[in-house]
């Protein structure tokens, strides 16, 4: 959050507390974020729906709120493309971070968190409000099915805190089980389309 809020290229700081119970509204808002409080949980597609509404901005940048290392240079870097109109959308991967996470992401960059886009694209995609952890799967499909250029940006040195570090590792299995269960009803969802769309 704190790269965000420093960095001059960004007017405004959205963080959503999608139902979380400890101090995650209280500490954003006294960084000098503004805070969108979402009850019940609404899952991970609902509250960046959620926080794309509560903004106005031409260009919307959405982080993880669980990054470790990232900093003012790696929010420009994935912001000035879109924002000298050069590409309609960029996608952070990591790299150099850490095994465990730059691999995942060399696997499937698709599912990265770290997207800017414009809000004229944005605002055409189709509602991405109940895909939970599968929203990066729905919103690549739309970018790809638009043929929407995307730049591929390397967050050199970022990681983030995996879900059994953070919850546990029962809690964090179960809840990582539960993403992968999202993702691949919308990889299911985008082979459905892509069939119907392009018959064989």
């Amino acid at each position: 959050m704190r790269a965000a809020i420093d960095c001059s290229l960004v007017d405004e700081v959205v963080v959503v507390s999608d139902g979380s119970t400890d101090d995650t509204a209280s500490r954003a808002n006294g960084a000098g974020a503004r805070v969108v409080v979402l009850s019940p949980n609404r899952g991970k597609g609902g509250a960046m729906l959620a926080g794309f509404l509560d903004s106005n901005a031409d260009v919307v940048l959405f982080l993880d709120a669980d990054l470790v290392g990232l900093t003012t240079a790696h929010v420009e870097a994935l912001l000035t493309p879109v924002l000298s109109g050069e590409v309609a959308s960029t996608l952070g991967v990591f790299g150099s971070g850490r095994l465990m996470t730059d691999l995942a992401q060399r696997i499937a960059p698709f599912l990265s968190g770290q997207r800017a886009i414009t809000r004229e694209v944005l605002t055409s995609a189709p509602d991405f409000a109940n895909t939970g952890w599968g929203v990066e799967i729905a919103l690549t499909r739309y970018l790809r099915d638009a043929q929407i250029a995307v730049r591929t940006v390397e967050l050199r040195d970022v990681t983030q805190v995996m879900k059994e570090e953070k919850l546990g590792v029962w809690r964090g299995l179960a809840s990582r089980l539960r993403m992968y269960w999202h993702i691949f009803r919308a990889l299911i969802a985008m082979r459905r389309r892509c069939r119907c769309r392009y018959p064989r």
